[in-house]
């Protein structure tokens, strides 16, 4: 991702490292941010230490509620082996809030028209899930066999070309967003 920087002149420095050892002094940054990141962790816990260790006033942590993510229509009409990765994946909230300590929960609908490649990012744009590059983008579809996921992906494109999705979903249609889950977990130190 670094190297997907556009050059500026007195750009901030680029530094690598892994959120549990973090190449950082101590209370050497204002705010640690994290997003949609803690589920590729090897040890949330100890990353969460580490933005603490780091930051000086604040942590957020962007996140999503496996729980209200597996309703999604997605994972329970077409794609249930993918809600099974998803489950794997996810690191519980009450994990993460003890972590961070004192923390303020807030929900973070996902707008219909979202740019980014997230999981629920496409929610009313379904035709969006049959492309393997958008899949690949998402952890919960890369991390899930092709052949667990033909057979739903195969109805949801007979479903779409039918018609059938939008008649069994004309009320998200209209939505201006949806919460699907995603929460940002914000704790001042």
């Amino acid at each position: 991702m670094g190297s997907q920087r556009v050059p500026r002149i007195r750009a901030a420095p680029v530094v690598q490292g892994v959120a549990e050892a973090l190449p950082l002094r101590a209370d050497s940054v204002d705010a640690a941010l994290a997003v949609l990141t803690v589920h590729h962790w090897s040890d949330p816990g100890r990353g969460i230490a580490e933005m603490k260790r780091v930051a000086r006033h604040r942590l957020v942590v962007l996140t999503w509620d496996h729980s209200v993510f597996r309703e999604f229509w997605l994972l329970r009409e077409y794609l249930p082996a993918a809600s099974e990765s998803d489950r794997m994946l996810a690191v519980p909230l009450a994990e993460l809030t003890e972590a961070l300590g004192e923390a303020t929960v807030t929900p973070i609908p996902v707008p219909h028209d979202c740019v980014d490649g997230f999981g629920g990012a496409f929610w009313r744009r379904p035709e969006a899930y049959l492309d393997p590059t958008v899949r690949a983008g998402m952890s919960l579809l890369a991390l899930t066999p092709e052949s667990a996921l033909a057979e739903g992906l195969s109805r949801l494109r007979a479903d779409l070309d039918s018609g059938a999705w939008a008649a069994r979903h004309a009320d998200l249609l209209a939505r201006p967003t949806l919460d699907l889950g995603y929460r940002l977990l914000t704790a001042e130190l």
